[in-house]
């Protein structure tokens, strides 16, 4: 059964720039939270790699309340050396979630592309102003 999407959410792994971490650590991360896997549906690496995580047909663990019809976006970073909110996207994965998001909406035209934090206040989430950099898409 095909999900009824509106949201393209983007999220932060809410990691310090300059370090890496995957699909494996997050799922593990995830796990440890009570998640059956990873709740995001894909995962931008820090060098632009495109990867997946929760299939696209299941229902994602990312966003409280708007789980059911959103996809879940997350790139590696969005902290800085001391722990504070940062956008701290690589050129790189700037030029992948554009490449993702335009590809997603192809797939689901009427979805709106957010930030983490326009769903949830209490958020820094993903650290930089998403629904207005993407607002042209």
């Amino acid at each position: 059964m095909k999900r009824y999407i509106d949201l393209l959410v983007i999220h932060c792994s809410a990691t310090p720039e300059g370090r890496d971490y995957t699909v494996a650590d997050i799922t593990r991360w995830h796990r440890e939270r009570g998640f059956q896997t990873i709740g995001y549906h894909y995962v931008i690496y820090r060098d632009g790699t495109l990867c997946p995580g929760r299939p696209e047909e299941r229902i994602g663990a990312h966003v409280t309340n708007h789980n059911r019809n959103s996809i879940g976006i997350c790139y590696i970073g969005g902290l800085d050396a001391n722990g504070n909110p940062k956008d701290t996207r690589t050129t790189a994965q700037k030029r992948m979630l554009h490449e993702l998001l335009v590809e997603l909406k192809k797939r689901y035209p009427h979805a709106k592309i957010l930030g983490h934090h326009d769903l949830n206040p209490q958020k820094a989430c993903p650290c930089f102003p998403a629904a207005a950099e993407y607002s042209g898409l």
